[in-house]
């Protein structure tokens, strides 16, 4: 357990600071093995994968967290640095609110990590059977819907999680998300343990999911417990992992997260067993730290808002066609009046899914220092939040943004994909992700239907394991190897968000070159059945049924 107050490089714990340095040191010594050959890479495997280094199609990579995806302007800084001294210049962000470098030598990394550690990340348990990287929403803190700020309870969990010496070794990886308002912006039921918090007669607690997960076999969770009081969020989380522990299947890795666990033994048992689980724990339990929760609570003040006068800011938007498209798609509510939650979205013409360059990294910094007070947050969609901006200074934030490439007006439209880098890095994908995702975006640009279209939800995994999260897209794609040759699944249907849902298989796959004439047809069928302009293709669906739809992506099956 450590404390490192990785949002906030000003505040850093001087014990967290010192672990970081000795895991780094601890990892130097490991790699010097290596390269002299004392170490296999077999042996070197389980030591590098402690601390996020994976062995990828062409080069090692390094996994770096992003805490519940809240970033401070150094931190974003200390990425950049980098991504320029020992990367290509640019770092990949993913679904998970972390970021990844593609290219650094080996021999580099621990200076690498004692450079995180110098603002306060590091890459520890961001692989291994045990608990990832927790997540929230972000706009935590900005949204008016919410019961109360997740952050601090995401913190809370990861500094008990990390280097939990219970949880080191569990059957499979473990994800936790915390989700703080009453529109659920963290996807918790596709979470191992999902964490809503809410109100129950006035008192603060979390209604408690287990057993989602994506990958080879899609399951949404399901609820275990409908109110559990705030105070007793360590002791029932440390109850589940320790049920999952001793029932989850380590005989086969491909049942062995807790989704399967659940699904074969049943909820109910399950429940029965992290109770009394829970009761034991409970028992010796001496509560939440108050000074603790304060201190964390203290860390995730709000900003001094300001007094604001948007005259301006209506002005600029009368003026400027291209800045009023901006801030009507990329643009959401914020709880205080004059202010409003900007995305950024790292899907420019032509660009990878989720990767930023360093320049581009330090003109966010910079830009959310001198309009945003300092907040930076890395989204599920692989985009980046500035989430507290005043109205009054969104011209020259558009204008910083505009100049480094990153005004794209297309936040949650269809050429907003979220994709994995796929078959062009990673060593199990089967398919490529990243070239279909720039030509389905290119398509949808050249005929000019990003806007007729509207809100929609694409997602593109590489693989079954499905980091691209395309079992929960409105429409999904699933690259697959089939005898040598790629070939690509479209689901329909998927929901993370409004109402959770796993897309269901249209039918036959698609070969590369077919891809983007089916997601044409797809959307030549919507915009021709859609009742108004105002309804999305995932209300066009769940209206009409799959049928339209699947007779767009088989033409011939209709004629036949």
């Amino acid at each position: 357990m450590f404390d490192a107050a990785p949002h906030d490089s000003a505040r850093q714990d001087t014990d967290g600071q010192a672990y970081l340095r000795h895991r780094a040191a601890q990892f130097r010594a490991q790699v010097a093995r290596r390269l002299d050959g004392s170490l296999t890479e077999d042996e070197f495997r389980p030591l590098r994968l402690m601390n996020g280094v994976y062995l990828q199609l062409h080069a090692y990579m390094l996994r770096v967290a992003i805490p519940y995806g809240t970033i401070s302007p150094d931190q974003m800084r200390g990425l950049a640095a980098i991504a320029d001294r020992w990367d290509r210049g640019y770092g990949h962000f993913t679904t998970r609110q972390n970021i990844q470098f593609n290219w650094p030598a080996l021999v580099d990394i621990p200076d690498i990590l004692d450079a995180l550690a110098d603002v306060g990340l590091h890459a520890i348990q961001t692989s291994g059977n045990t608990i990832r990287n927790v997540t929230t929403d972000a706009f935590a803190g900005a949204a008016a819907d919410e019961a109360d700020d997740p952050r601090p309870w995401a913190e809370l969990l990861r500094v008990w999680s990390t280097d939990h010496a219970e949880f080191q070794f569990l059957p499979r990886k473990f994800k936790i998300a915390v989700s703080g308002g009453a529109k659920d912006r963290a996807v918790i039921p596709a979470h191992d343990i999902g964490l809503r918090l809410k109100r129950q007669d006035g008192a603060l607690g979390f209604e408690v999911w287990i057993g989602g997960g994506l990958g080879r076999t899609p399951m949404l969770g399901q609820v275990v417990r409908d109110f559990l009081p705030a105070a007793d969020l360590l002791p029932y989380v440390e109850a589940i992992l320790a049920a999952y522990n001793l029932s989850g299947r380590r005989d086969n890795k491909y049942k062995a997260r807790i989704k399967i666990t659940v699904a074969e033994r049943g909820l109910d048992v399950m429940r029965a067993e992290i109770e009394a689980e829970f009761a034991r724990r409970r028992a010796v339990f001496r509560g939440v730290d108050t000074a603790l929760l304060d201190g964390l609570r203290a860390r995730f003040a709000p900003p001094a808002f300001r007094e604001v006068d948007a005259s301006g800011y209506e002005a600029a938007r009368a003026a400027d066609p291209a800045f009023r498209s901006f801030t009507d798609t990329n643009l959401s509510p914020h709880r205080v009046p004059g202010h409003a939650s900007v995305t950024v979205t790292l899907k420019a013409a032509g660009a990878t899914p989720g990767d930023a360059t360093s320049d581009q990294m330090r003109t966010l910094a910079d830009l959310a220092e001198r309009h945003g007070y300092g907040d930076l947050r890395i989204a599920h969609d692989q985009n980046v939040v500035l989430p507290h901006v005043p109205l009054d200074a969104l011209p020259a934030l558009y204008a910083g943004l505009r100049a480094a490439g990153l005004a794209t007006a297309n936040a949650g439209r269809i050429t907003d994909i979220v994709a994995c880098p796929g078959m062009d890095f990673c060593t199990l994908a089967t398919a490529r992700s990243i070239p279909v995702a720039q030509e389905i975006a290119a398509y949808v640009r050249a005929r000019d239907l990003d806007d007729e279209i509207g809100a929609f939800d694409l997602r593109i995994s590489g693989c079954i394991n499905a980091c691209g999260h395309h079992h929960l897209g409105h429409v999904g794609i699933l690259g697959l190897d089939r005898a040598g040759v790629e070939n690509y699944q479209i689901t329909l249907g998927g929901d993370g968000y409004d109402a959770p849902a796993i897309g269901e298989r249209a039918g036959a796959g698609f070969p590369y070159d077919q891809v983007v004439p089916a997601i044409g047809r797809l959307l030549d069928a919507y915009l021709a059945v859609r009742e108004t302009p105002d309804e999305r293709f995932i209300d066009a669906l769940r209206r009409l049924g799959p049928a339209p739809f699947k007779a767009a992506l088989y033409p011939e099956a209709v004629h036949a």
